[in-house]
């Protein structure tokens, strides 16, 4: 039984094996207190049951690109309350925050006429910083997803959720490539987790350039060829940077849009693409992938707390130089708020989320948090909040603390 419960989401009649003590728990709380209020509101019934699946954020590969990463889950989350309407067949939804409205409203403002919807009753709250990099998306598909499968008395494994609902944000065209979810729905309290995926197109045209000059016959390598691993660096072998895409179907001895299977959205970036910047992006790969591992040998390294911290914040700031000026995924507000960071306290800082603009992640002491925060409103912030682009109300969701928390759960009390 409790091996089952391990790769199943797990169940709780109360909130604090996810949401600790203290103030946390408090938050969490009252946050319970009014979705069930606002469920009861709407729907004159108590929720059957809640789903609940947090942000996340990367520690290292910003942009999804390598076999190997890093991340851990924050703090905030979306929690939906559901209820199954036995006999009926009308699907309610709505969310705490009256400015989002469910499909079946959006639909019917559209006069779109979507039929008879299933019977059930839905309510959502999130509270993920939308467009901060943090996962919000991830967040809201896979708690609605558990609540679903929950309600249904289901309760598929882990991994399978979380290759289900990559599969359903991609459904609705983003490019997801799986790692959010996965990180939501498996993560753990107090750990960052490692994870193992392939993507982007350049670097996966890198690595069959790879195979061929390392003795791969072409076929060979298009067909079995996936990704860069981090295990070796033969990066001699495509050190010419701005490959033309002729040049690399000649060596490749097949056209880029068979190699690339005629995916839309390979074929818009071939489109755009005059060369392609194979060597660059391989280094950030395979530097970043062997950060990833360096990473974790510190953690479970026989240094002393200090040695390790300083060490990974090395590491944090290396994969930010590699994010900014080998993959070129960064921008200026970014390039100022992990400067404004390291000069203020973190022991290293990086991008995170998808780049080209969204969120930073420091690396901070415990005993100095209050004080970096205060330090960062003033010194990046402030000219922010006083050019009204940032408003002073809504601060908590630009610069806070965070802890990695439990992944996704279900609740029934």
């Amino acid at each position: 039984m409790a091996k089952r419960e391990e790769v199943t989401v797990p169940i709780f009649s109360s909130l604090e094996p996810v949401y600790g003590e203290g103030s946390q728990l408090q938050e969490a709380k009252t946050r319970f207190d009014v979705v069930t209020a606002k469920f009861n509101q709407l729907f004159t019934a108590t929720p059957q049951l809640f789903a609940r699946s947090p942000g996340t954020e990367y520690v290292f590969d910003s942009v999804a690109l390598s076999s190997s990463d890093l991340l851990d889950s924050v703090d905030f989350d979306t929690i939906v309350a559901i209820r199954k309407r036995e006999g009926q067949s009308q699907l309610r939804i709505a969310n705490v925050n009256e400015k989002y409205k469910g499909f079946h409203e959006y639909a019917k403002s559209k006069g779109v006429n979507i039929g008879s919807p299933l019977g059930l009753d839905v309510i959502v709250d999130g509270i993920v910083p939308t467009g901060s990099g943090l996962s919000s998306s991830a967040a809201f598909v896979c708690s609605s997803t558990i609540a679903i499968m929950a309600v249904f008395g289901e309760n598929f494994e882990k991994k399978e959720l979380a290759q289900f609902t990559s599969e359903c944000e991609q459904h609705i065209g983003t490019q997801s490539g799986g790692m959010d979810q996965a990180i939501s729905i498996m993560a753990k309290p107090g750990f960052a987790k490692l994870i193992d995926f392939n993507q982007v197109i350049e670097c996966r045209l890198a690595s069959i350039i790879l195979g061929i000059k390392l003795g791969m016959e072409p076929k060979e390598a298009i067909s079995k060829v996936k990704t860069l691993s981090g295990s070796s660096d033969p990066l001699l072998a495509v050190k010419k940077n701005h490959i033309p895409p002729e040049e690399i179907e000649k060596i490749a001895e097949e056209k880029l849009t068979s190699i690339l299977n005629n995916d839309p959205t390979s074929l818009a970036v071939l489109n755009a693409a005059t060369h392609f910047k194979l060597h660059q992006r391989a280094t950030h790969v395979y530097s970043e992938a062997r950060r990833v591992h360096g990473f974790k040998d510190t953690v479970y390294s026989n240094l002393s707390d200090e040695e390790k911290l300083k060490k990974l914040g090395d590491l944090m700031n290396g994969s930010h130089y590699s994010c900014s000026v080998l993959y070129e995924c960064s921008c200026p507000e970014l390039e100022e708020l992990v400067q404004v960071s390291r000069e203020n306290g973190a022991l290293g800082a990086r991008l995170t989320g998808a780049g080209w603009g969204g969120c930073a992640v420091a690396l901070v002491k415990e005993s100095g948090v209050s004080q970096f925060i205060s330090v960062v409103k003033e010194k990046y912030y402030k000219k922010r909040i006083e050019k009204g682009v940032v408003k002073e109300e809504d601060m908590e969701l630009y610069l806070f603390a965070s802890k990695p928390s439990s992944g996704a759960a279900i609740f029934i009390f």
